[in-house]
């Protein structure tokens, strides 16, 4: 066979792998899993903010975000318990879908001041609603993509998790200058449809592989994991996930009250945001897409992770600058660029991790772990940035940064080859 027909193949092969069904259905899972995560992160502290809730009520309120961090202890029951009428994933899919769009819709009933703990269980709710869609989202799209497309898949996944972002961190905020919370709230909530849509759009995966009883889906997962790594490789693996972005984590745990407090309008920050956002998105989209199918995950997880670090360095330029609009739309725009990347490279890392024999709870523990810092540690976030000052703050989260980089010369040496899994490349269902 002449090299131009080899080319040719792998052209057509490269192409194929951009251009498909599985790519539309990353879209749709990463804009229905970011939605609900970014209402919590954004909408819910800018409308605490607004109403002058504390800062440090407010970073207290992200322990909300725990379910995100221990969602593996359920993870087994989702992928055993098989809901009426739309299969495995597809059930639990629609539950979670229809629970998140009553559940944040209802957030503004409660009075900020009087009931803020009625906001926590509110809100906690909406985390628990979150996390279990994220168990399903995750591990559908790890069986549908085959292990070449992993890159792609996920960059596509997450940069639409984050264009998710635009709803609460951008339209809502215009819309709050505007109309009252609780309609905010109600439009944002509707936005839940584009989930329920493609749920009902989609096929169920065929598993090859289910637990045969309740013992067998809590126990074999971990087994498998650490018996394939190695007790210390399993942890250095862990690690790394834990402190990949731990940094940029702390960093975008309060951005909206950030902005707010360096005097930006709720209507500035949300049309600054959008503008900025959508192109940024949309190039690192493509670049990390394609980067990762090219150089591999191993290197991208480097190139990205240094693009990542000094996209927090602009919060602490922005916050010694000041009310800057042009200065905003920059680090907006980078934010979303850097830290899209490395959280494309992080999520196919994990997926890449996993046995598709247990989709499910694996990347359940892998994602609780990389949530960890925004669930856990956030909360302290408020009482710092009162105590050192917002622009010493970035500082600080940038030094929190680099363990992660340093974690990646055991877990992904630059010049060490992407591996694939024994049982690791899925049946293609979606053409």
């Amino acid at each position: 066979m002449s090299p131009d027909w080899l080319t040719r193949i792998q052209q057509s092969q490269f192409v194929n792998a951009l251009l498909n069904r599985r790519t539309v259905i990353c879209i749709f899972t990463g804009f229905a899993s970011g939605l609900p995560l970014f209402i919590l992160v954004n909408l819910v502290p800018a409308w605490l903010r607004d109403l002058n809730v504390s800062l440090e009520e407010i970073g207290l309120l992200s322990l909300v975000m725990m379910p995100f961090a221990w969602k593996f202890l359920w993870a087994p029951l989702v992928d055993r318990i098989e809901l009426p009428l739309l299969g495995l994933r597809r059930g639990w899919m629609l539950v979670t879908q229809i629970a998140l769009l009553i559940s944040v819709a209802c957030l503004p009933i409660f009075d900020v001041h009087e009931q803020i703990w009625g906001i926590a269980a509110l809100a906690t709710a909406v985390a628990f609603f979150s996390a279990t869609q994220d168990i399903v989202l995750d591990a559908y799209r790890r069986e549908i993509l085959p292990d070449e497309e992993l890159g792609w898949g996920n960059s596509v996944h997450v940069n639409a998790y984050r264009i998710a972002a635009l709803v609460p961190g951008s339209l809502a905020l215009v819309l709050a200058d505007h109309m009252d919370w609780l309609h905010v709230f109600i439009i944002t909530a509707a936005f839940m449809l584009v989930g329920i849509v493609l749920t009902l759009s989609i096929r169920e995966p065929q598993k090859s592989y289910h637990p045969h009883s309740f013992t067998a889906a809590v126990v074999e997962p971990f087994q498998e994991f650490i018996n394939r790594k190695g007790l210390q490789q399993a942890l250095a693996v862990l690690a790394f996930i834990f402190l990949y972005k731990l940094g940029d984590n702390l960093a975008t745990a309060l951005s909206t009250p950030f902005y707010l407090d360096m005097g930006f309008s709720k209507t500035e920050i949300g049309l600054i945001s959008k503008s900025a956002a959508i192109p940024a998105m949309i190039v690192g989209s493509l670049m990390g897409g394609i980067i990762m199918i090219r150089t591999g995950i191993n290197r991208s997880l480097w190139l990205f992770g240094v693009v990542q670090l000094v996209s927090i360095l602009g919060f602490a330029l922005l916050a010694h600058v000041g009310n800057d609009p042009s200065l905003l739309a920059a680090v907006i725009a980078f934010e979303y660029f850097g830290v899209g990347l490395g959280t494309a490279a992080l999520v196919a890392y994990m997926a890449k991790m996993t046995d598709v024999r247990y989709t499910a709870t694996q990347l359940a523990l892998f994602t609780a772990i990389a949530a960890l810092p925004r669930s856990a540690a956030n909360a302290s976030t408020g009482f710092i940035v009162e105590a050192i000052g917002w622009e010493h703050f970035f500082y600080f989260c940038t030094v929190c940064a680099i363990p992660g980089m340093l974690m990646l010369i055991w877990v992904a040496p630059w010049g060490s080859k992407d591996s694939t899994l024994e049982h690791g490349s899925p049946e293609v269902v979606e053409d």
